[in-house]
């Protein structure tokens, strides 16, 4: 099941950029963070490949969502310009980012090769 997230959740789960500078994740397990609005014909394209992946990779991974327009300061924080963008966030690494709707191959390959999960 795929989660919302609101900005303190976001800062005890994934990243507290209030307190600090360089990146550090919370979270247990990789998480995938879809940046979305609900007036976006792609995010509405995404959303249930995310939601059949969320049940495929349960508890092997996270899948979060963050509406940019109830959460402006946290899609302001990663500079999210166009959506959906997707943030791919492995337990130990840098997170990387990916622009527009995403098919679910490619959901998948990114899984394994951005944060080291498959099926």
């Amino acid at each position: 099941m795929t989660q919302h997230l609101t900005k303190d959740e976001f800062l005890t789960k994934v990243f507290n950029f209030e307190k600090n500078k360089d990146w550090k994740f919370e979270g247990d397990l990789p998480c995938v963070i879809d940046f979305y609005a609900d007036w976006c014909a792609p995010c509405k394209m995404v959303a249930p490949v995310l939601e059949e992946l969320s049940e495929e990779y349960e508890g092997k991974l996270n899948i979060y969502k963050v509406n940019t327009e109830q959460e402006q300061e946290l899609a302001g924080a990663f500079g999210i310009r166009s959506i959906p963008s997707i943030l791919f966030v492995p337990t130990d690494g840098q997170p990387q980012m990916a622009a527009g709707a995403l098919p679910k191959d490619a959901f998948e390959k990114a899984f394994e090769d951005v944060l080291g999960v498959s099926k």
